[in-house]
């Protein structure tokens, strides 16, 4: 009983924090979406073709989540966009209060679009909220079509689900018309999209979702209004 409190407690007080972070966000008429998914499932190569086609009317920012190491953030930075890296020193996932305490380090007047990308695992990541308006669970190719039966929590709370390295589907016994239907039964509402970074397949259909998400949070805002 005594360990069931302690979660409970934890998840109510990353909870009231994740509240602040959303007020935070809103106030400065910041779109976040929180990126989720195992490692290597291409998160920071996803996010990259997204700050390409976002950066001509979007100013764009992003929390990079590892347990340890900066790569992707040095990956992300020289797409001149601010980075930080939050190194979570053995942590699974981000939490609401490192969040808070991130956005400190940008100027958050000169952000219209934040991109989280959490720690690579499909089961902490789910269970805490960090003030996002969008999640994005991602699915890659070589995991295999059974992770939505897995790990349903992460794609039933899920805005988005994007099945990642779909050119490689020729060479794995992938059902995505069977993780879709599981998607479904889970999340009538999930937007799911099938990519591939390294063929720049599908990349306009997901990105063309998000800035409709963006533009209801903040309205037709573009580079030359700023």
């Amino acid at each position: 009983m005594n360990t069931i409190k302690v979660v409970k407690q934890l998840l109510e007080w990353n909870e009231d924090c994740s509240n602040e972070v959303k007020d935070i966000l809103s106030g400065k008429k910041i779109f976040a979406i929180n990126i989720m998914s195992a490692p290597g499932a291409g998160k920071t190569s996803l996010i990259i073709k997204l700050i390409e086609k976002l950066q001509p009317n979007y100013h764009v920012a992003v929390i990079e989540g590892d347990i340890a190491g900066q790569i992707d953030a040095e990956k992300l930075d020289s797409l001149g966009v601010p980075v930080v890296q939050l190194n979570t020193n053995g942590a699974c996932h981000i939490e609401a209060m490192s969040m808070k305490k991130m956005l400190g380090y940008f100027d958050l007047d000169d952000i219209d679009v934040l991109f989280i990308e959490n720690v690579g695992n499909l089961v902490c990541p789910a269970e805490f909220e960090v003030g996002e308006d969008a999640k994005l669970a991602m699915v890659s190719i070589p995991e295999g079509d059974d992770k939505v039966v897995k790990y349903p929590l992460l794609f039933s709370k899920a805005d988005i689900v994007v099945l990642n390295k779909f050119d490689m589907k020729r060479f794995f016994d992938f059902n995505d018309r069977e993780l879709e239907g599981d998607v479904r039964a889970l999340n009538g509402e999930a937007k799911v999209y099938r990519t591939s970074c390294e063929a720049n397949e599908g990349i306009d259909a997901l990105y063309k979702d998000i800035e409709k998400r963006i533009v209801g949070k903040l309205g037709e805002k573009n580079a030359q209004a700023r």
